[in-house]
């Protein structure tokens, strides 16, 4: 098959069809080049760093991504007026989109990728399985025909056989993707599928694949160039998951040995050549306990997890991209390729992993990262962050020589990294990394439904923790004695005497004692701190004859700790109203727990509900999440309607006892 030209010429400033880290990392490689570097943004991003970052940035439109990230003329209007010649589109949005590729290449711009005609051959995975299977790719079975009628699905699901995977044809990331493991589930997962696939890839059509019970996920970096060269860089294990959605990958993966990873090169090498492939690209797999893969998708694009490729054989793949895309041959050959090393990277995401990954949106009131660990981000302390996009907002890798200092360097790094103002899954991406299972090199897509409690555990040190944030609270509300070092009288303070952490509700009494010290009681606990330093952001103390430190963020009534890595967030309530039923929707009314878009109403008015039905599906960060009625009753009141964006703790509907 061949895939059509790629236009190649000459070019000498760069749009970044993207948004965030991504964005900054295009541009960092770019200009290394000696190119010049234009963004794009929307209203929620026009403050963003990668805006003030560029040489140029170009507004695009409002804040939904169609209006915006994924309104093609906007962008090829952008690069226009911007004097760019080329666009790299990053991942995500846009990147793999035919139409834009095409539509580039008609505006007499440079599109930084593969050809339209690869993209659409490709990005279709009911069709790139095809051309797999002619090639002699193994591929997993299962449905990909053009009759989507319910009946037809469910038909050919009993034929597969249960368990059974459903996947949007048009997209990745997990978006329209679901597991069905019987059948009375397969309507329900069906339509949600569609649905998320149609708002995020404007294409409700998906597919069917037999479900391969706790696989590796295993991907195969590949690239090829105008010149008929192709070569691949080794392997990822991308196999530690949420939701079929990337969390943590590394290279090289601990399961594949160097004649698997020999013979699944050899596959990759060959379906780029026999596609004529340029640019970057990643054939995606499933490893069994056997040893055996089967193909499931691939990639026409750079790939999030790209810097662990890049960590092991130093090269620099954005730089490739470039390269590629002026027409100069791929400047190593496959002899060339060592690898060196250990590579893990961690995606951190603004979501609260301990209430189902709930996607989580404001401002990152403090940010700070390490400077002994590679961090692609793009954020800085007051940067908000919008409920529009993807919830990955950094990107941690760490390298060694081998996979035991990778790991540990990683697990520092992450330590050190401080993001107060929005909940992110950085204490959950430690539990990974330290689990058992996942130190021996063991975890499969399984790993987190496995041991998610295990993951999401209370560690020992809680009970300390909530000492230590009574303390903090004590000595930096502003009605409390100014601290200083040294003896005093003995005061007890009254505020805080109730915070939230955790999710809990805890009662404390702090008292400053004649010697300096401060104790802590909670219950039947006490704590005795000695103060030895009090910055604006960081406590130096002594407990149990140990010198410590924390990092803090006093912010009103909230406090933002760090200790011994692990961030947590408490709220004092001491002067708060009681809380009403109205948190768990005891009191008849469904309130959007997030910011986003309604894209289901599941019932309507007169309609009678049991506690726990669903009710409404919102849409955020490209994920969809299911409201439930809180009580039983009768449905009096829809307050929106399919299509409404609504914000954090609106009221969407409303249930009256019957």
């Amino acid at each position: 098959m061949r895939n059509g030209s790629v236009q190649h010429r000459p070019f000498f400033r760069v749009l970044v069809a993207n948004r965030g880290e991504i964005a900054l990392r295009v541009m960092r490689s770019a200009r290394q080049l000696g190119l010049g570097v234009v963004a794009v943004y929307s209203d929620a991003d026009r403050d963003a760093l990668h805006v003030r970052q560029a040489d140029q940035a170009v507004h695009i439109g409002e804040a939904l991504p169609a209006q915006s990230y994924l309104n093609i003329p906007a962008i090829i209007a952008a690069a226009k007026v911007s004097g760019a010649d080329a666009i790299h589109p990053g991942y995500g949005f846009l990147a793999e989109n035919e139409d834009f590729a095409r539509g580039c290449k008609d505006a007499g711009l440079v599109f930084i990728g593969p050809s339209p005609q690869a993209i659409e051959a490709m990005g279709n995975k009911a069709g790139a399985k095809e051309i797999m299977k002619k090639a002699g790719v193994p591929v997993v079975p299962g449905y990909q025909g053009a009759d989507q009628s319910d009946e037809v699905m469910l038909a050919e699901a009993r034929k597969i056989g249960f368990p059974v995977m459903i996947k949007a044809v048009a997209g990745g990331g997990g978006r329209g993707m679901r597991l069905v493991t019987e059948v009375a589930s397969f309507p329900d997962a069906l339509r949600s599928a569609r649905s998320e696939a149609k708002a995020a890839f404007g294409d409700p059509t998906v597919i069917l694949e037999r479900a391969i019970q706790s696989p590796r996920h295993i991907e195969i970096q590949v690239f090829g160039d105008s010149h008929g060269n192709a070569i691949h860089l080794g392997e990822r294990d991308c196999s530690v998951q949420r939701r079929h959605q990337k969390l943590i990958e590394e290279a090289p993966s601990p399961a594949v040995t160097p004649e698997l990873r020999a013979r699944m090169g050899e596959v990759a090498v060959a379906a780029v050549k026999a596609l004529r492939y340029e640019g970057a690209g990643t054939l995606e797999f499933l490893l069994d306990a056997s040893g055996e893969f089967y193909f499931m998708e691939m990639n026409t694009r750079l790939q999030v997890e790209h810097p662990v490729t890049e960590a092991i054989t130093g090269l620099d793949l954005v730089e490739l991209q470039l390269r590629v895309a002026r027409g100069e041959q791929l400047p190593v050959k496959q002899q060339d390729i060592k690898f060196a090393g250990h590579a893990i990277e961690v995606r951190l995401c603004s979501e609260d992993a301990a209430h189902d990954f709930m996607p989580q949106s404001g401002r990152m009131a403090r940010w700070q990262v390490p400077e002994s660990i590679r961090v692609e981000h793009a954020l800085q302390s007051g940067s908000e962050i919008p409920p529009f996009y993807d919830s990955m907002i950094a990107k941690v890798i760490g390298h060694g020589t081998t996979r035991e200092e990778a790991r540990g360097r990683l697990i520092v790094g992450l330590e050190q990294l401080t993001a107060f103002g929005v909940t992110t899954n950085q204490s959950f991406l430690m539990s990974c990394l330290r689990h058992p299972g996942f130190a021996k090199g063991e975890a499969t897509t399984a790993f987190i439904e496995t041991h998610r409690d295990e993951l999401l555990a209370p560690r020992a040190g809680a009970a300390f923790d909530t000492a230590l944030a009574g303390l903090l609270l004590y000595v930096t509300n502003p009605r409390a004695p100014s601290w200083r070092s040294g003896r005093s009288l003995s005061a007890t303070f009254p505020l805080p005497a109730k915070i939230e952490i955790a999710g809990e509700t805890l009662e404390l009494e702090v008292t400053r004692e004649r010697d300096g010290s401060y104790t802590v009681v909670s219950d039947d606990r006490q704590d005795r701190f000695e103060i030895e330093q009090l910055d604006a952001d960081t406590i130096r103390f002594r407990h149990d004859g140990v010198m410590d430190s924390a990092k803090f963020l006093r912010d009103g009534d909230r406090l933002y700790l760090q200790h011994r890595g692990i961030p947590l967030a408490v709220t004092d309530l001491t002067l708060a109203a009681p809380k009403a039923a109205a948190a768990n929707g005891g009191d008849g009314k469904v309130r959007a727990a997030m910011n986003g878009r309604v894209v289901a109403v599941l019932v309507k008015p007169g309609d009678r509900v049991a506690a726990g039905q669903p009710v409404l599906t919102l849409e955020a960060m490209k994920m969809e999440h299911v409201h439930k009625a809180g009580i039983d009753g009768v449905v009096t009141a829809i307050d929106v309607a399919e299509g409404d964006q609504v914000t954090t703790g609106r009221i969407v509907a409303e249930i009256a006892v019957s």
